[in-house]
């Protein structure tokens, strides 16, 4: 260490004096020095006179550079989830090319919440924009719908204001192989575009806004505009099963739309092709009640095909969980949990012989003499959450005491507690068959058994839930018709 010596020849350390260490730049940024028009003529000459020289170590600003504006307004778009989604990256090029070349969005009249229509220079429709912030109940909703702050409870309580455009990527990440045709989607952050602000006469528009970001799709009709009787048992089905598996609070016939396989003027039996849009109802906090527009259609009565119970079988709740977290961290934990056990739930049924209708039911909510009764799946998460706090006998505390209490958190949608793939795995020990001699049965009211009735709702409760890998099993009396 080097030191310097005084008069009286004691040491102390050697002291530097204090210095102000400067960024050099390579490349002006104008926004770093807060100067305008007026007064660049006479630093120029200030720089003149002085005849400042360049330092090697921090190089000097040119002042060559025109200054035209403050703050620079390009429009810009940047991706905030979706990144390893395929088709994504195309996607948002496109858009960002359309904005650069100055394309303003167009405001979609219909709907509750604002989305904006992106075209290109062509005019050819790209996607559709849905900013947060003007959402139905936001509070910059265009539409004379709003007020709400972000995070406060939504049109259903169960999902947030502010948090839908997380749930459409959600619904494109879990569509895997495009099985259920959920339209390319990413969650973006777009700068410097004319979107919809309250009050806009009054303060500046915000430099830029998060919002969903969707293919945008041609088609020729909704499915509220268009009988059923044109679509496929098979694209009926994709759909069904998609919105099982994430408990979609808002399936209605508007949000299905239809386009035709061929270039035949009417559409003949299974002619049109079936996209849905719309998953910002998806993936409530808790089992709220779902709206299947295709519970009563006669296609969700057709047992499900070979492919489709295969399809069913290849899921696995914890990858697509450990995909959301990965992908959207900003998701609420008790989403997951809600995908989870719907996912697990469709894949027992559709092994026990039970056809859509029969699964959408026990889904859905009941309505008797005015009140609106739990659905058959909250009554058995309620008596499977009970029984794990009756079954505590006081042996083997530090263990069993352990396992009920991740078990109970399973059912708990409305805590905030992160979980790891092996934790959701351990919670399901609880359906776990403890009597051995029992034999449950699943019913329906006018379901179908996939054609088997000697599989009339029966099913092995050793039969393992998610293949041999896992080797979880569920036990029966938790998917049997409550009487």
């Amino acid at each position: 260490m080097a030191v310097v010596i005084d008069q009286n020849h004691g040491f102390k350390p050697f002291k530097r004096s204090q210095r102000c260490r400067l960024q050099s730049l390579t490349n002006f940024d104008i926004n770093i020095l807060d100067i305008d028009q007026t007064n660049l003529s006479s630093l120029k000459k200030a720089f003149e006179v002085v005849k400042f020289h360049r330092s090697f170590s921090s190089p000097c600003f040119s002042l060559a550079t025109g200054v035209e504006e403050e703050v620079d307004t390009t429009p810009r778009i940047e991706i905030l989830g979706g990144h390893g989604a395929p088709r994504v990256r195309a996607l948002v090029v496109e858009v960002a090319i359309a904005l650069a070349s100055g394309v303003d969005p167009i405001p979609v009249s219909s709907g509750l919440g604002g989305a904006y229509i992106l075209r290109s220079r062509n005019g050819n429709n790209i996607a559709l924009a849905k900013p947060i912030d003007e959402e139905p109940l936001a509070f910059n909703n265009p539409k004379g719908f709003g007020g709400l702050m972000l995070g406060q409870p939504g049109m259903k309580r169960s999902i947030r204001v502010g948090e839908t455009g997380l749930r459409e990527l959600a619904a494109y990440l879990l569509d895997h192989g495009g099985f259920a045709s959920v339209p390319p989607t990413a969650l973006v952050r777009i700068s410097h575009v004319g979107f919809h602000v309250n009050g806009a006469e009054n303060i500046s528009a915000p430099p830029c806004k998060i919002a969903s970001l969707q293919r945008f799709v041609e088609h020729e009709f909704d499915a509220g505009e268009l009988g059923s009787s044109g679509f496929s048992v098979a694209s009926v089905h994709q759909i069904a099963i998609f919105d099982v598996r994430v408990l979609n609070l808002d399936r209605h016939a508007g949000n299905i739309l239809v386009k035709k396989n061929d270039q035949k003027e009417k559409y003949a039996a299974g002619a049109a092709e079936l996209v849905p849009i719309d998953h910002g109802l998806c993936l409530p906090e808790w089992l709220d009640d779902p709206y299947f527009e295709w519970l009563h259609w006669p296609q969700a009565l057709v047992p499900f095909s070979e492919s489709e119970l295969v399809y069913i079988s290849n899921l696995d709740p914890f990858k697509d969980a450990e995909l959301l977290r990965s992908e959207l961290s900003s998701l609420r934990e008790s989403s997951i949990r809600v995908l989870v056990l719907c996912t697990i739930f469709l894949k027992q049924a559709a092994a026990a012989g039970l056809c859509l209708a029969g699964i959408g039911k026990m889904m859905t909510r009941e309505s008797c003499s005015g009140e609106e009764n739990v659905s058959v799946l909250e009554d058995l998460c309620t008596k499977a959450k009970e029984a794990i706090v009756n079954a505590s006998d006081g042996e083997e505390d530090n263990i069993d005491s352990r396992e009920e209490k991740d078990e109970f958190e399973l059912f708990q949608f409305d805590k905030e507690t992160v979980h790891t793939s092996a934790d959701m795995k351990n919670h399901l020990r609880l359906f776990e068959e403890t009597d051995d001699d029992s034999n449950r049965t699943i019913k329906e009211n006018g379901g179908d058994n996939n054609g088997d009735d000697s599989k009339q709702g029966e099913f092995n409760e050793e039969q393992e839930l998610l293949g041999p890998k896992q080797g979880l099993r569920i036990r029966g009396n938790l998917f049997r018709r409550l009487e």
